[in-house]
């Protein structure tokens, strides 16, 4: 039987996933297929080369810098989150945490990062043939938020967070063979995205990609109805175990809190128990 895992990311609150995954970790357990979306790439590259706590420091050290994310960057570099920084000076060698290359891409199991291509609004599924050592662009192409950071380029395109194309890709998972697909969520099962009228904000990236801003105009309906989807057609069935927090304790997409992060990652650590049971 082939297991699948999917980290949906969501910013600081990925640190929850980041708890989940270090549980894994600890108990030596690997799922063979895994995919990762914005923030939660990161954690699951991270957990595929075996870096317990590496996320968890990034979370509750790094995301405090100026820069990691900021509006210093933002002003100066149209990048309130410095996916440079992230990616590569944290991540490159000779950092304090670097990536794991070696062990990244020696595990067996397979990693697939999602993207969104700011020209068509499509998703994108990079893999571990997309990386390099001391390259890990792929990880800033599925984590670069529209409006708050500038389209990332990479190879003759640009990208955008997967997380508004294919936010919870269930479905990717059982078209690459996974019988069952445990799925990490960073808020609330029964959370439902709104908007918020934002529309006004998309006009920074309407003229340049029109395409992509009609999916983004959507990215709160395509969340909800894949959820919804995913609750009727698989969670009943068994063939998904969802994983989320009782509550965010009001932390946003890029909200700093220490304490919260904490609770969160415990949180998500705990809950990690509940996969244990449902690959036997």
């Amino acid at each position: 039987m082939k297991i699948g895992i999917i980290d949906v990311g969501g910013g600081t609150r990925g640190i929850f996933g980041a708890g989940v995954l270090d549980y894994l970790i600890d108990n030596n357990i690997e799922i063979p297929y895994c995919i990762g979306i914005s923030a939660g790439s990161g954690n699951m590259a991270r957990y595929i080369s075996k870096d317990n706590k590496a996320s968890y420091i990034f979370y509750t050290k790094y995301a405090f810098t100026k820069e990691y994310m900021s509006w210093r960057n933002y002003f100066v570099t149209g990048n309130f989150v410095n996916l440079n920084y992230i990616y590569g000076t944290l991540s490159n060698e000779g950092a304090d945490y670097p990536l794991d290359y070696e062990k990244l891409m020696d595990s067996q199991q397979e990693l697939v990062v999602v993207a969104t291509c700011a020209e068509d609004g499509k998703p994108v599924y990079f893999t571990k043939k997309d990386i390099e050592k001391n390259d890990y662009r792929i990880f800033a192409c599925s984590s670069c938020l529209p409006v708050l950071c500038e389209p990332y380029y990479y190879e003759d395109h640009y990208y955008y967070d997967g997380a508004i194309s294919n936010p919870i890709p269930v479905e990717k998972a059982f078209e690459d063979g996974c019988d069952k697909v445990i799925v990490i969520l960073t808020r609330p099962i029964d959370f439902i995205k709104s908007d918020g009228k934002k529309y006004l904000f998309y006009n920074k990236v309407r003229k340049r990609f029109p395409e992509f801003t009609k999916v983004l105009e959507k990215r709160c309906d395509i969340y909800n109805n894949q959820l919804k989807e995913i609750k009727e057609k698989y969670v009943e069935n068994g063939k998904v175990l969802l994983i989320a927090p009782d509550s965010t304790k009001g932390l946003k997409t890029l909200s700093k809190d220490k304490k919260v992060f904490e609770k969160l990652y415990q949180e998500g650590y705990k809950k990690g128990e509940l996969i244990k049971d449902f690959i036997k």
